[in-house]
């Protein structure tokens, strides 16, 4: 007997969809926006060095943290309203952030918006999955999602430099809310409720432990990556992964756990997770490089190397969907993944034949190539853990897999940030007769090596400064060839992983079943009317920088 076709969402549920990219589009953002912002802020608010980087960071800190932790609570109380709940706590957050008045206050407020986000991020996902039952329609929601979250991250500095040409710092925080306010009005009208119809009792236990395990994780890999060789990172990390082995116990041990370990038994779905996590490991890993080498090595103003870092987000925003529909034409997603990772492994691989004096478009080219392979990856990957997932489980899983994309993001930038800086170290020559103070200055990254050259009389500057290109155009190179090494091994990991899964088997997972008359199904609509670093939320870490 042929199963009933699953519903087709209409014109209402694609112009719900449309409101829910607006949060995440705003999430987004936040990760990036102030990148132009800080020096009106240090003149303002006159923040310390360390005030500096809780105001960058702590944002991401507490959003990684609490993605789990919400994606669970919107499972039990309903996606839509947690999503309402937290629209309300970001544009009201945006607001008192626009008006701090001191760091401390700004410190504040960013941490507000971070548990804001935490609640945005995966009830958007989530929804989508419950709003699209159509395995078809939902593959091109969620390729449409992707393409906007990794848009969102790149659209943030240039938001950001346009409007303080006019307006003064808290601009870059008020734009919020009048789109928080848009989402609040529109989504009750377009976007329908789910959630688990059992509820499930909130455990609050896993939910603190689930917080000490992402924040300090994730702050030492990012400490880490800044400053090398550093006793209270490594300690932080080994804390974050010690709590993180508690809150597995609890998950495996309790009656109504937050997350579903045994979700993980599937090569689906944990093979998803992995490629996921891998992607936002070398988008959000080399980005500082491609910024570094358009402001610092080419010299272009903050502005200009924003608007030129959108051209390859040209064609990442087609080829997500492409990809979907390459899928559901039943190319199996195995092959589209592991053909994504190499196809990001030619980029990675073209990136070695950049030279300091090279043409503008041959990065492009380059930065392209990585960018639509490894969005490939992240939309179908996805797709995947969505599919793989009970509906009643969507939030969670959703929030896992962008907990990992979190933790792939700050990996990257580790891992291929300290290649970078060693190999700079290592074919950096300092010229003769400059200070001991200033050579080692200069030797910490490519910035400070600017700086050091323009303070240093002519030829000794000027050698200093070509040399200091030279030696980081090579940690690029070495840190594309880590990269394009890491894609040829993931694109084997999706092959092994992926492959022999129904959606690979159906070519398309298995739809959502209609809502059954009269006995609602887990994750049903309760009433009528969401790749990193990452990039996964995971921001351009100028700490990081080479």
């Amino acid at each position: 007997m042929n199963e009933p076709s699953p519903p087709l969402a209409g014109r209402r549920e694609w112009i719900g969809l449309v409101v829910l990219l607006l949060p995440l589009l705003l999430v987004s953002m936040d990760v990036s926006v102030l990148y132009f912002a800080v020096p009106f802020i240090s003149a303002d608010l006159a923040p310390t060095a360390t005030q500096q980087l809780w105001i960058f960071d702590i944002y991401g800190f507490v959003l990684a943290g609490l993605l789990v932790t919400m994606g669970a609570l919107g499972d039990r109380i309903g996606r839509r309203r947690l999503l309402m709940i937290g629209a309300a706590v970001f544009g009201l957050t945006s607001a008192a952030a626009a008006y701090a008045g001191s760091a401390e206050a700004l410190i504040a407020t960013r941490a507000l918006l971070g548990i804001g986000g935490a609640t945005l991020m995966p009830s958007t996902l989530a929804l989508i999955r419950n709003m699209f039952h159509d395995a078809k329609q939902r593959a091109t929601a969620i390729a449409i999602w992707t393409a906007a979250l990794t848009f969102g991250v790149a659209l943030g500095p240039i938001l950001s430099g346009l409007l303080l040409e006019r307006f003064w710092w808290g601009s870059v925080f008020l734009i919020n809310v009048p789109f928080m306010l848009l989402l609040v009005v529109l989504a009750p009208v377009l976007v329908p409720e789910s959630r688990r119809v059992d509820g499930g009792r909130f455990d609050l236990i896993g939910a603190a432990l689930s917080l000490g395990a992402v924040l300090p994780a994730i702050w030492g890999v990012k400490e880490f990556a800044a400053r090398g060789d550093d006793r209270l990172a490594g300690t932080a990390i080994v804390l974050g992964l010690a709590v993180g082995a508690v809150f597995l116990h609890r998950q495996r041990t309790s009656t109504d756990p937050m997350i579903d370990l045994a979700l993980f038994r599937g090569r689906a779905f944990s093979g998803a997770v992995a490629v996921n996590m891998l992607a936002m490991f070398a988008l959000v890993g080399f980005a500082i490089f491609t910024t570094q080498l358009l402001q610092t090595v080419w010299g272009m103003s903050p502005l200009e190397a924003a608007l030129w870092s959108l051209v390859p987000s040209i064609g990442v925003g087609a080829v997500a969907p492409i990809a979907a529909g390459l899928a559901q034409r039943g190319v199996p997603r195995a092959r589209l993944v592991a053909g994504g990772f190499l196809i990001a492994l030619a980029g990675f691989a073209a990136m070695t034949a950049v030279a300091a004096d090279s043409p503008l478009w041959t990065l492009m080219v380059c930065a392209a190539l990585y960018a639509c392979g490894l969005v490939v990856v992240m939309s179908l990957s996805t797709e995947l853990i969505l599919w793989a997932a009970p509906p009643e489980r969507a939030g969670s899983a959703s929030a896992l897999s962008e907990t990992a994309s979190e933790f792939g993001g700050a990996l990257g930038m580790a891992v291929l940030g300290s290649i970078g800086t060693a190999v700079f170290r290592a074919y950096l020559e300092v010229p003769a007769g400059l200070p001991a103070e200033a050579a080692d200055t200069a030797r910490e990254t490519l910035a400070a090596a600017a700086v050091v050259a323009n303070g240093s009389p002519g030829p000794m500057g000027e050698a200093l400064f070509a040399s200091a290109r030279s030696a980081f155009v090579s940690g690029l190179h070495a840190a594309a060839i880590a990269a394009a090494v890491l894609m040829a091994v993931a694109a084997a990991v999706a092959l092994l992983t992926l492959r022999g899964s129904d959606a690979d088997r159906t070519g398309a997972p298995s739809a959502c079943p209609p809502e059954p008359a009269g006995a609602p199904a887990p994750a049903t609509i309760t009433s009528a009317p969401a790749p990193g670093p990452t990039t996964g939320g995971v921001a351009q870490d100028t700490s990081a920088s080479v």
